[in-house]
């Protein structure tokens, strides 16, 4: 698949091989998935990351508004949610990589005058040998480079190095769930479950290129980090996560990253941790987490 399809810089970062239009709101995708990277590592390793089955997600949106929808590669776009529940006994990595068939539904398709897409949601289901690995979704719209510059200013041409805040010092990896300080996206605060965004755009897979503002996935990643680190897990595999995106997380001023876990057990055993993102007094993100207790 094109590396712009997916907005991907690094070839190695593209996740989707091919598609097929089905008719106006039904599409198939494949995907590949390695069995090692080098951000979204395999979980004790011996489960594909679901981050990485997220950022499939993320891929499929971004591949369907362009080569489904007609989207321009030079236009903007806005990612309003994003959702994965996985089936962990379909995660395994086994010997070859995993092989991924996708069957996606578009929804609450929204144009404007002229017929160009303004945004819309999707449904995935992730099938690996017939068998249903994940499913997940996400909402977005999109804008012409023009409204896009009116909406953010001079922020919309700054660049990510230029603007950003000095790297903060990650808190330790096993903490949050993480094997390597280069992918800890959070700094300690001195106080007990939160925590301070860390933004290393120097990171080849959380800043594949240059950014005007913090994106979706690093959030999500932080979510993850904030539930390992809120329920004591040097290791964390996410049975579902849910992000909700109400603003822009600017690269420029410092963002607070809070977790609580939920003391009662889910109808389903599984534990609850809920994450929000502030910037400047203002909610910028919330996400749930759910994961297996620690004696599953």
């Amino acid at each position: 698949m094109p590396r712009e399809f997916v907005h991907r810089a690094a070839v190695a970062e593209v996740m989707l091989t091919d598609w097929e239009q089905l008719d106006d709101v039904r599409f198939k995708v494949a995907a590949q998935w390695p069995r090692s990277h080098s951000f979204f590592t395999p979980i004790d390793g011996e489960f594909h990351d679901p981050l990485m089955v997220t950022e499939t997600v993320r891929q499929v949106g971004s591949l369907l508004a362009h080569a489904g929808f007609g989207v321009p590669f030079d236009h903007k776009f806005l990612l309003w949610n994003l959702t994965l529940a996985v089936h962990p006994e379909h995660l395994r990595v086994h010997q070859a990589p995993a092989s991924i068939d996708i069957e996606v539904t578009c929804t609450n398709v929204k144009r404007r005058g002229n017929g160009d897409l303004a945004g819309m949601c999707y449904e995935a289901e992730f099938r690996r040998d017939g068998q249903l690995v994940a499913t997940g979704g996400a909402a977005f719209t999109c804008t012409s480079p023009a409204a896009y510059l009116r909406v953010r200013g001079e922020l919309a041409s700054a660049g990510d190095e230029q603007s950003a805040l000095p790297l903060t010092a990650p808190a330790a990896p096993q903490s949050v769930g993480r094997t390597s300080p280069v992918d800890v996206v959070l700094s300690p605060t001195g106080e007990a479950n939160l925590w301070q965004l860390r933004v290393d755009t120097r990171h080849p897979v959380l800043f594949d290129h240059p950014v005007d503002h913090v994106p979706g996935m690093v959030l999500m990643e932080a979510a993850r980090q904030a539930a390992a680190g809120a329920l004591g897990r040097s290791s964390l595999l996410p049975l579902s996560l849910a992000g909700d995106f109400r603003r822009y997380v600017e690269l420029g001023a410092p963002c607070t990253i809070e977790a609580c876990a939920v003391p009662e057990l889910l109808p389903d055993g599984s534990e609850l941790v809920l994450v929000t993102g502030h910037q400047d007094g203002a909610l910028c993100f919330s996400a749930s987490v759910t994961a297996q207790p620690q004696s599953c």
